[in-house]
């Protein structure tokens, strides 16, 4: 694995571009999915044309008409700003995308398969296959899902079973490192761009497909298909690790009356450790870091090293303790039974800045509570839709002082901004009791005690106080991962 130095100078560029290379590559991005349609559309912005393809019409007629199917702050802005370019179009055909395009991103989903741990790699598979088959020049089909490592081999090989005869077909790999609520800023200056390349003219075409980025001065790292494919699960399982760390020492915190947030702040003054994602609370959700993490150990004892990530069950088994145990916290509140007691559960989704419901721990804790009785009343700002048709057993508010009016407990499971800066006497004068449980460790516990609430976080004694940590943790009050 190599670290690129950059000198895009016409001359550099003139040498370094070999016969076959395209220097403004025409684009598809297959799948239109959350990656997929942020990659379309931002690559449209930067000045190429872009095809985006996908099986689902709705998806289709949504984005050509400018509408986003799922929220992401400007994104819609950018939409429209490629649409009215003419640099950007929408399609389901993908013969119009074999012809059209020199570089092919496939940015499908990779879910959880239904039987195991292992990542369901049928709609990459088909992605490749449906692509390469209709194929008739010179071109670089690039996966930016999250795979097992191996996978990209596999495809190769399947690209070359597919295609026509003649017709050479090279596959690479791009993994993508976004953050939900921060996808355009990550992915028009994100913080490094790897490419997994099988060859010196993949490598040039897929960095001319990158030109504007590289041009900017973003860290570039060539590496073979196998590391590629390896850098997302291991910085998403890095993540999880360090998350559920701190939330384990919530545990040895809860049972020592110790506070896991002082432990926090006191960590995070250590260089080698760093507050950022010190943040202790409900845990981690959405649809990357939990399914990755999974597939990570799966493949990994198919490979004969499972003992090697082993430590990754219990990152994940503590991460799931933390939604039980919040549950333990509100049932406590309300004084030992959930039977009939009103719960105001502020957030549906994983993280705020998002509509995001998978693996949300948010709804998951509301599901709890209602299970055990409690008349559970979900409030989010962007996550409603999506949330009622996931959860109808559950009750919803389309406002946060309807779904607080006569609670008899207020539990914060999604830190978003309106709620950390919602003034407690407004939200005082709204219930039935003053009684919060801070899921997410967001709010000032002093401000609020002192205007006559209960108060209760995981990890944290009833009395303690609020501290904030070294390091600027403003972003990272909850989990930003793709």
């Amino acid at each position: 694995m190599t670290v690129q130095p950059h000198d895009h100078s016409p001359l550099s560029r003139a040498l370094s571009s070999g016969p076959d290379v395209v220097e403004t590559p025409r684009m598809t991005v297959i799948g239109t999915g959350y990656l997929g349609a942020t990659h379309a559309i931002c690559m449209a912005v930067l000045g190429f044309e872009v095809l985006g393809v996908d099986v689902d019409a709705r998806k289709i007629e949504a984005l050509t008409n400018g509408d986003v199917p799922f929220f992401e702050p400007g994104l819609k802005e950018k939409l429209d700003e490629a649409l009215a370019s003419g640099r950007l179009r929408f399609t389901q055909d993908f013969q119009e995308a074999a012809d059209f395009g020199d570089v092919h991103f496939i940015c499908v989903g990779t879910p959880q398969s239904k039987e195991s741990g292992a990542a369901d790699l049928t709609y990459v598979d088909l992605a490749f296959a449906e692509l390469a088959s209709r194929m008739t020049r010179k071109a670089l089909i690039v996966g930016k899902s999250t795979v097992p490592i191996g996978t990209a081999e596999r495809l190769t090989q399947l690209v070359r079973d597919v295609a026509q005869p003649g017709v050479e077909i090279e596959v690479a790999w791009n993994p993508e490192f976004l953050r939900e609520g921060y996808a355009v800023q990550d992915t028009l200056h994100p913080d490094r761009l790897v490419f997994g390349v099988p060859s010196e003219w993949a490598r040039q075409q897929l960095t001319a497909a990158f030109r504007p980025i590289l041009d900017a001065g973003t860290p570039l790292i060539v590496a073979d298909l196998k590391t590629a494919e390896l850098v997302k699960v291991a910085a998403n399982s890095f993540l999880a690790t360090k998350i559920s760390y701190i939330n384990a020492m919530a545990e040895v915190c809860e049972a020592t009356g110790a506070d896991v947030n002082l432990l926090a702040s006191a960590l995070s003054y250590d260089t080698r450790i760093g507050g950022r994602f010190l943040k202790p609370g409900l845990g981690f959700g959405g649809g990357c870091l939990p399914k990755d993490i999974r597939a990570f150990t799966y493949r990994a004892e198919e490979l004969g090293v499972g003992q090697a990530v082993a430590f990754l069950r219990e990152v994940d088994a503590i991460n799931n303790r933390r939604r039980r145990r919040t549950v333990d916290l509100v049932r406590e509140m309300a004084g030992g039974s959930l039977q009939g007691v009103r719960v105001a559960a502020l957030g549906a989704a994983f993280k705020p800045n998002s509509d995001d419901i998978r693996d949300a721990p948010a709804l998951d804790v509301a599901q709890m509570m209602h299970e055990e009785g409690a008349e559970v009343v979900v409030y989010d700002p962007e996550a409603l839709d999506n949330a009622r048709k996931a959860y109808p057993q559950l009750t919803f508010e389309d406002s946060m002082g309807t779904a607080l009016r006569g609670a008899n407990v207020v539990v914060l499971l999604t830190e978003w901004e309106k709620f950390r800066k919602a003034d407690p006497d407004l939200l005082g004068a709204l219930v039935a009791d003053k009684r919060m449980v801070d899921g997410r460790h967001a709010l000032d516990a002093d401000d609020y005690r002192a205007k006559g609430w209960e108060y209760r976080a995981l990890g944290r004694p009833a009395h303690s106080r609020t501290v904030t940590l070294a390091s600027d943790v403003s972003d990272e009050l909850q989990l930003q991962s793709a």
